[in-house]
């Protein structure tokens, strides 16, 4: 997947982005991620790439020529109009749903704003979406920008070592992940939980699970009521709260039909 990042800071957002497991995916050939300085593509003598704005206001607004001919390179190298995100305030919530989407497209090109803002214009001329990474002000969209990236290429094939290291991550399936414990089994008196010493994967995968509702109806539970909504009797299952079904004989008299799930509950309580 390609992102093209245009940037008044090409050097922090390349740094940044050339760091652990995005940065082997660059190396990988996996990523394609350029940043372009938006200050190179300025007619202005001094190359300025902002002004003053109309109306009067404080600070200052980015010009549009730059921003503009800066994604005309884009498109004029590839030869096709790439999808454009403008990282604003105003944007939708992102969020692993949108990540999601996001990791559809074969190539992204990502328009960091700064200062006051960018004239309106040319936003109008290139920009498909505007995205937000929470309601806040930041100085530029250099962060929130790093931020999708991130949480993007980790959902491409080859970037993670399995698809298991991020099935389970917070967020992936609608819940918070589980809580982790590595060396020593013991710390400060706090022991790591008896069941994950086990070796029993199956009692370890229903312990998890159950782990992943309380903490989410804990600390989301907007979350956890969504999930619950959607998935209520896989939650049900997961207390061991499915209706037990009646046994019934066959004609030769054996006996069939399934008790209902039960789990392991570990001191959690019902899912209402």
């Amino acid at each position: 997947m390609r992102f093209d990042i245009l940037t008044l800071f090409p050097e922090s957002v390349d740094r940044f982005l050339s760091e652990s497991i995005i940065g082997r995916a660059r190396e990988k050939g996996i990523l394609d991620i350029r940043t372009i300085n938006i200050r190179d593509f300025s007619k202005d003598k001094h190359k300025k790439t902002d002004d003053y704005p109309y109306g009067g206001g404080a600070g200052m607004v980015m010009t549009p020529q730059p921003i503009y001919d800066a994604w005309r390179s884009v498109v004029d190298e590839v030869g096709y109009r790439p999808r454009t995100i403008y990282m604003s305030p105003q944007g939708r919530l992102f969020n692993q749903s949108i990540a999601r989407e996001l990791k559809e497209e074969k190539h992204l090109i990502i328009l960091c704003g700064h200062y006051e803002g960018v004239d309106e214009r040319v936003l109008e001329e290139i920009v498909d979406d505007e995205i937000s990474i929470g309601d806040y002000v930041l100085t530029g969209g250099e962060l929130p920008a790093m931020v999708l990236i991130d949480c993007v290429s980790r959902l491409i094939d080859g970037v993670l070592s399995s698809e298991e290291s991020f099935s389970r991550e917070s967020h992936y399936d609608g819940l918070l992940e589980y809580p982790q414990y590595t060396r020593p089994p013991e710390f400060m008196g706090r022991k790591v939980p008896e069941i994950l010493l086990t070796g029993h994967h199956a009692n370890i995968e229903k312990w998890r699970f159950l782990q992943m509702l309380e903490r989410t109806k804990a600390r989301r539970p907007d979350l956890y009521a969504r999930y619950e909504a959607q998935n209520r009797e896989k939650v049900l299952e997961a207390y061991g709260l499915l209706p037990k079904k009646k046994r019934r004989k066959t004609t030769n008299g054996e006996s069939h039909g399934e008790q209902g799930t039960s789990c392991i509950q570990d001191g959690t309580q019902n899912p209402g």
